[in-house]
Parts: structure tokens; sequence; C-alpha cells
């Protein structure tokens, strides 16, 4: 049996961290340890993890200073010991049963030779755990310019092999947006990713965080507003971008580098027009391409 890393960040979580955890203990694939790093909580988190820590022996707890999600996560990514697999974990939703089976399955049908990344579908709940929606993200296709301006792989359903890994600590990745896109990027534009239709999270919302799916229509509208007309959403991508160009170009094909090039290029009239009739998919659903399109006519990017 393949073994697997579970890499898990934690900071404040004690209402959540124990129905996670009990989660990944119960996986129905048994060839697993777990990585916690508390990054500087200051409620219960860390005495939780102890107390887990002590009762199994396939669970290392350590702690630091608030790092942040990307340099806890990526610093973990680096220090840990080197295994077959590694799954990234929030500490606030749960894993079902046979996550991490399903994800071992479909990479060992791949060649490892290669930069893999499995990644799956998953349902949204309120924080109570109760079932919100789907998420819809069923037959999605992962590409290089998908991933430009989106990314369908939450670091929740993720797991990637050695050469994964090995991409990420030995290049720069602080300039990245999220540890999770920034994974996807590499993987969908020199390797592989392997898109699991199958429910494997229960992705938990906070009352403080609630995501778009529980707006409605009117609120939806006007969140998209703030977020991609008048917010910093796309000036951050690409700065992104830039970063994923200077350290990773030489490593991507032809066809990845032209399209990489266009979406780096300082904002004119010429290369906005290239970008709107670009003859490739960006987003899998045709309203959402309308929209994207109509954010390469503005400038937004």
């Amino acid at each position: 049996m393949k073994k697997v890393l579970v890499l898990l960040s934690s900071y404040n979580g004690e209402k959540y961290i124990e129905e996670q955890l009990n989660s990944i203990v119960n996986q129905t694939y048994k060839n697993i340890d777990i990585y916690i790093r508390d990054d500087g909580s200051k409620d219960n988190t860390l005495k939780i993890l102890k107390e887990y820590e002590k009762k199994y022996k396939n669970i290392k707890v350590e702690s630091g200073k608030n790092k942040g999600f990307l340099g806890s996560f990526f610093g973990m990514l680096k220090k840990c010991d080197k295994y077959d697999y590694y799954a990234f974990c929030d500490q606030d939703d749960v894993w079902v049963d046979d996550k991490i089976e399903k994800a071992v399955r479909m990479l060992d049908k791949e060649d490892d030779n290669q930069i893999l990344l499995y990644a799956s579908n998953y349902d949204y709940y309120d924080s109570n755990m109760n079932f919100i929606s789907h998420t819809g993200r069923v037959g999605k296709k992962p590409s290089f310019a998908k991933a430009i301006v989106e990314n369908i792989a939450p670091g929740m359903t993720m797991v990637i092999n050695n050469n994964a890994r090995d991409k990420i600590i030995n290049n720069n990745y602080e300039a990245c947006l999220l540890h999770d896109w920034w994974t996807y990027l590499i993987c969908v534009g020199m390797g592989k990713v392997i898109y699991d239709d199958s429910i494997t999270v229960k992705y938990r919302r906070h009352e403080k965080n609630v995501t778009t799916v529980e707006k409605g229509i009117i609120k939806t509208f006007i969140w998209r507003i703030k977020t991609f007309i008048f917010g910093d959403h796309f000036s951050d991508l690409k700065k992104q971008l830039l970063s994923y160009k200077e350290t990773f170009y030489d490593s991507l094909n032809k066809k990845n580098q032209k399209l990489l090039n266009l979406f780096c290029k300082k904002k004119s009239i010429i290369t906005q027009i290239r970008k709107i009739f670009y003859p490739v998919r960006f987003k899998d659903k045709i309203r959402h391409e309308i929209m994207i399109r109509a954010m390469f006519l503005l400038g937004r990017i």
C-alpha cells in the first residue's frame, strides 16, 4: 500500500477540529500519517491536538509562530519526510470515509514519473454540518487556460505525488496567492490533473465566512460586481501569473507559454482584443465564459 501523509495547518480551530480529525483517523485507507502544524493558535486548539497525538501513533503535532496558511502548508510540505502521496487538509471540514482510498486508487493508475494531482468534487455544509447544496462541479475538465482565471481544485480535496511536491518546494512559492491554486497551476501546466466527480469532502462554511452559494441571486450579483469590477482580485491574480512565469516558464510547453505570455502583458487594446477572441474555453459554463470575456473587454484581467 502506498503511504499517504495528510498535512493539516490549524489556527484557533477548537470548535471544529475534532470532527475533522475523527474523519481522517476513520478513513477506510489505513496507511496514513497525519502531520499537523499549529499556526500560533490562541485558543485550546493545540491542547486538543496534543490529546490526539497521545492517542494515535500516526499523528505528529508541532507548533510555531503565525505564518499564515501559505507559509504553514508549504513549510510543512518542505520539512516533512518523503511519502508516496500528500494530502492537504483544512481544520474545519469533514472528509468522506473513503476519500483517501479513492485518491490513491486513481493516482495509482497513472505514470508516477510525471507530476500528478488528484482533486475531487465536494458539497457545501453550514457550521453545524447541515447540508446546503451541491457545488455543481460534475464533469469539470482541467486545463491550463481555465487555471489562469479559476482554481477548480480546493486544497482540502487535493492529493499530490512526489514529483508535484518537488516542483513546489524546490521553487519560489512566496509570491503566489493561495497554496491550492499555486499547486493546481503547477500540476495542470506541467503535469496531469485527475478530477473526480465523486463527493469526498463536506465543506463547512462558517457564518462569518459565507460563500456566494448561500447569498441568493441578487446578493451573488452584487458580490461579483464588488469583487471583479471594483476589487483587487484580478490585480492579485496578475501578480501570481507574473510570479509563475518567472519561476516555471521554461518548463511549460509552447502552447502554455503563448497563453501565459498574453496574460502577463501590460494592458492595451490589442491584448484585450486578443484575449476576447482567444480560441480556448476559460470556463465550463457558457454564462461564466461570457462574464470572463467581458472582464477581458474591460481590461480587468
